[in-house]
């Protein structure tokens, strides 16, 4: 489990870094699923969505968390942090993590519905295998110095390193922080 970046972290992040961070996590597959969050969720969403492996949903309550795991699931959501979060907060948050992960996802919801929305989600999956570039060209294309600092936090480093499987990108982004 990554911990969050905070105020007082010498590794200062954006929600693109945060893109950025999910997509190397995903790909390289040193973590399964990614939660992450913003004032409204919105930017936190669409900076996840940019890139390739990531199918990020836009989280508010635990009936979203449901519908997104078993429609679309999906590797990874957006909370809206600085909506909604004032009193009962820990109970939305365990309502909807107990929705996201209490069962299988892709069940399909409506259950008669399955067939069509498997069929949509591999559409979908095809479609962004055409329309992104492979996580290795963006990294060696993306702004380095943007990148080097994305990945320089020291928590980030010790669980992608620890739990990194595809070699290709841990060797890169190693040479990355040695520059």
């Amino acid at each position: 489990m990554l911990n969050s970046y905070t105020a007082e972290d010498e590794a200062q992040i954006t929600y693109v870094m945060c893109g950025l961070l999910s997509a190397i996590l995903l790909n390289a597959k040193a973590a399964d699923y990614v939660v992450t969050g913003c004032g409204t969720g919105e930017g936190a969403m669409l900076a996840f969505n940019a890139f390739p492996g990531v199918l990020c949903g836009h989280i508010v309550d635990s009936e979203d968390a449901y519908m997104f795991a078993q429609i679309n699931d999906g590797n990874a959501i957006a909370l809206p942090f600085a909506k909604g979060f004032g009193w009962g907060a820990e109970l939305r948050l365990q309502y909807i993590f107990e929705k996201l992960f209490g069962c299988e996802s892709g069940g399909g919801y409506p259950k008669e519905r399955v067939i069509p929305e498997q069929r949509n989600k591999k559409i979908l999956d095809n479609i962004k295998e055409i329309t992104h570039k492979d996580i290795m060209t963006i990294l060696k294309t993306i702004d380095q110095e943007v990148l080097k600092a994305a990945i320089s936090g020291e928590k980030f480093q010790e669980y992608f390193f620890k739990n990194c499987q595809v070699k290709e990108i841990a060797k890169y982004l190693k040479g990355v922080l040695r520059k």
